[in-house]
């Protein structure tokens, strides 16, 4: 065991004494991270039109929020024209919040949504709502002259788990 101490005091004596030499021994290290850090606070990507933000209910409220502060606003430029979905705004303005999210989607082409509560008679009675109101969705969809569709989404690099299958699906 007293080896070894005089092994480590011999070593920490040596180290001290190049550092005190040169004190550049360690310099590399420390520069690595002060010349790997750039700010890149001025050089945010500049948006050219706003961009349309519906805000949600519940959880998602807090997850863009948080998407919205961190990673979007800090590197890009862009006028966002926040409208809020959530339910109980929704029955404070008669969901015409909804319909001028949509218009204003139809005006700047774009728009970002969040996860809304299309209310049924349990929510309609935990949030006290005038009526049931129609799903934010539909809504938009019907403003904006979209449709549903559901086809499959096929990726060359990801292997179906059936290959040439031709089998028909039945209820």
């Amino acid at each position: 065991m007293a080896g070894y101490l005089k092994v480590l005091s011999s070593l920490s004596r040596s180290a001290g004494a190049a550092l005190s030499r040169n004190p550049a021994v360690l310099a590399p290290a420390a520069n690595c991270q002060t010349l790997q850090q750039r700010n890149y606070a001025d050089k945010r990507i500049k948006v050219a039109n706003p961009v349309v933000e519906m805000d949600g209910d519940e959880m998602t409220r807090i997850i863009w929020e948080f998407i919205k502060e961190k990673l979007i606003l800090t590197n890009v430029d862009v006028d966002l024209k926040y409208y809020d979905l959530g339910l109980p705004y929704r029955d404070q303005t008669d969901d015409q919040v909804t319909i001028d999210s949509a218009l204003a989607t139809k005006k700047y082409n774009v728009a970002v949504k969040c996860a809304t509560i299309t209310p049924d008679e349990a929510r309609v009675e935990e949030f006290s709502l005038k009526k049931m109101w129609k799903s934010p969705n539909g809504t938009i969809r019907n403003i904006l002259g979209g449709t549903v569709f559901r086809e499959p989404i096929i990726c060359q690099n990801i292997p179906s788990i059936e290959e040439n299958s031709t089998a028909t699906l039945t209820s």
